[in-house]
């Protein structure tokens, strides 16, 4: 015959009251204070994004393509000439097949584009090369950050969103009447925002003027914004 197991009195009790303290709904959280705060620094930029671009018609994709490749490749050999890691860094872009079509929409030709970047922090070294690549044309100019300046900024904002978050959480701790905080979580948030430039403009006007000479361009600057948000324990 099988025994039943048998449990004193106040282990079973004490198991009752340990299950029932753990079901009991917590209460919620008292003198938690929401708040954030941002640093925002301005930096020079210091990458340029150069595109070259090209287009070829005829009657056939395979004539296309080979005009295309011709163009891109006549191009590639001036570029590679002056790249540098770092400083110019040279690789293609959209290559692209399309039909044309006439009115009653079948296909009488094909187009095609090509693109060729040069992008890097030597602006005068990419500009110089756009200019003496004479298979294709300016297709656009951007500007940014590189990897390193974007670190050092983001880094510069940070400390500022911190610094900012501390002193507002300890002056909103103040105002309602308490010592002090603790710091209950946080959340850290980095971005970074390019002004109006002037250099992007000057590069478009530039598509009309002889492409044997360097292509004017001017950076401009980035404003690098840390947000830092969280919750804090009034004590």
């Amino acid at each position: 015959m099988r025994m039943k197991p048998w449990w004193p009195a106040g282990a079973l009790l004490a198991a009752c009251m340990h299950a029932g303290a753990q079901t009991a709904p917590s209460s919620p959280p008292q003198n938690v204070l929401q708040l954030s705060a941002a640093g925002t620094v301005e930096v020079q930029q210091d990458m340029l994004n150069m595109t070259l671009t090209t287009s070829r018609d005829g009657p056939d994709p395979a004539t296309v393509q080979s005009a295309l490749k011709t163009a891109l490749d006549a191009a590639l050999n001036e570029a590679r000439k002056n790249a540098q890691p770092g400083q110019m860094d040279v690789r293609t872009g959209n290559f692209a097949l399309y039909p044309r079509n006439n009115r009653d929409g079948k296909i009488n030709g094909w187009q095609g584009t090509a693109e060729l970047v040069l992008e890097g922090r030597d602006f005068q070294r990419i500009t110089q090369t756009g200019g003496r690549i004479t298979s294709m044309t300016l297709g656009g100019v951007n500007f940014g950050l590189s990897r390193e300046q974007r670190a050092r900024t983001e880094t510069e904002a940070q400390s500022m969103a911190i610094e900012r978050f501390k002193a507002k959480a300890a002056e909103l701790a103040k105002s309602f009447g308490f010592s002090g905080y603790t710091l209950r979580e946080v959340a850290v948030n980095a971005n970074d925002q390019a002004f109006p430039m002037r250099g992007r403009v000057m590069a478009m006007e530039a598509k009309a003027a002889s492409m044997d000479q360097a292509v004017p361009v001017e950076a401009g600057k980035a404003a690098v914004t840390v947000n830092v948000s969280g919750s804090v324990q009034l004590r």
